[in-house]
């Protein structure tokens, strides 16, 4: 067995953002398994934009060094908003590069605690020993599947993020069910891609993002206003946005304003660039499956409003429903130690689980810091309590290992 001091468990951008901050504290031996930036690479089809704005798609570095205006000028690459997942993705992989070299592209299939602190099983059979482990796995395992579905094969019926390309469905006939930016960025590809589409929501109406009053309070009224009713971290509404971007003060809240905020903050909604995308693609709102049923190779939908759809093939845009007992590598004991709220670990400060010294970031730790942590922006803060949580202090920009 080979010892180290933390063991970081993903390769995305909160576990380099950590594993590059935590690097910095000398003599501390820091190990980070997974494969770098592969849920983006392999969960997110070609065409897509990322939502957030500049500042809030930048993986957090200590200098400043590591932004995505660096990375245009190491790489030659061009691009402006919104940002292409496929760019993004290269970013990161460059990222991973200059902070974190020695990624070790082995998966973990199991962690337990032991009397000395974890157990770190790999795929190959190795198993490490580390005091501390930081569990940075995305969100890949918490794909949500409506139990209408489950009977369906996958030839008939998948969730949006089994897809990196969506050419395979050109001349067929696609339902997408969901209302929210991956439903209906989905179903922007697919129109593209030559398939016939149809999107079905529950919303009365589809939430566009950056309608015309924050249009006007973006690009109208000044940088001043700007500044003041929008965060970098680009998550939430006018004001809210201020408030979202200190998790600190989120997590004092009264629980039940903790839930509306994060409601309010992630409800579905597509960014304003698809729409002309989407004109040509009809929705059924206020729609919902009532039955779902196999007639040959099609796939039979009633809808709630009576109509019937023959389809060849379902698209689920239904997002993703945190459960981290979905983390199939945690080991039975170690999962029952972690106290939980509807799924979500409930953690204390430095993103700490009631089991000492092991740590959950990402889209797991909206329930007690806010759902900042559900998007990249969330890496600065992230890293920082981490980091603050491992050595007593705040992080320094001019320390180096």
């Amino acid at each position: 067995m080979i010892n180290c001091d933390v063991i970081i468990v993903g390769a995305g951008p909160y576990g380099l953002s950590v594993a590059h901050h935590l690097r910095t504290v000398k003599g501390l031996d820091v190990r980070v398994f997974g494969e770098p930036m592969s849920f983006w690479e392999q969960n997110m089809p070609v065409g897509m934009f990322l939502r957030s704005n500049w500042t809030a798609t930048q993986i957090a570095d200590l200098e400043g060094r590591l932004t995505l205006e660096a990375f245009q000028k190491a790489t030659g690459r061009r691009f402006s908003l919104p940002v292409p997942l496929d760019d993004f993705v290269q970013y990161g992989l460059w990222y991973q590069r200059q902070a974190v070299p020695d990624v070790d592209r082995r998966s973990v299939v199991r962690v337990e605690a032991d009397s000395s602190g974890f157990l770190v099983h790999l795929a190959d059979g190795q198993v490490w020993g580390a005091q501390r482990v930081v569990i940075a796995a995305g969100i890949a395992s918490f794909a949500r599947r409506p139990p209408e579905f489950d009977h369906l094969p996958p030839e008939l019926a998948t969730h949006s993020s089994v897809h990196r390309d969506f050419s395979r469905f050109a001349g067929k006939k696609v339902l997408v069910v969901g209302g929210g930016q991956s439903a209906l960025e989905s179903g922007a590809l697919l129109h593209e891609a030559g398939a016939d589409v149809e999107v079905v929501t529950r919303a009365s109406k589809i939430n566009w993002l950056q309608g015309f009053l924050s249009k006007a309070l973006h690009h109208r009224m000044g940088k001043f206003v700007r500044s003041l009713l929008y965060a970098p971290t680009d998550v939430g509404p006018a004001g809210i946005s201020q408030l979202l971007a200190r998790p600190d003060l989120v997590r004092r809240l009264p629980r039940t304003l903790q839930d509306k905020l994060r409601r309010r903050a992630t409800r579905p909604a597509g960014a304003r660039w698809l729409v002309t995308r989407l004109k040509d693609v009809p929705m059924c709102l206020r729609c919902t499956v009532d039955s779902v049923s196999v007639v040959g190779e099609q796939v039979q939908i009633q809808l709630s409003n009576g109509a019937l759809r023959l389809v060849d093939h379902v698209l689920l845009g239904t997002g993703y429903k945190i459960d981290v007992s979905k983390y199939s590598f945690l080991a039975p004991g170690l999962l029952g130690a972690i106290r939980r709220s509807n799924g979500f670990p409930i953690l204390k400060e430095g993103l700490e689980t009631s089991v000492p010294r092991l740590h959950i970031l990402g889209a797991p730790a909206a329930w007690s810091f806010g759902p900042l942590m559900q998007f990249v922006s969330g890496s600065r803060y992230a890293s920082g309590a981490l980091f603050r949580s491992v050595t007593g202090r705040d992080p320094d920009p001019l320390q180096t290992t």
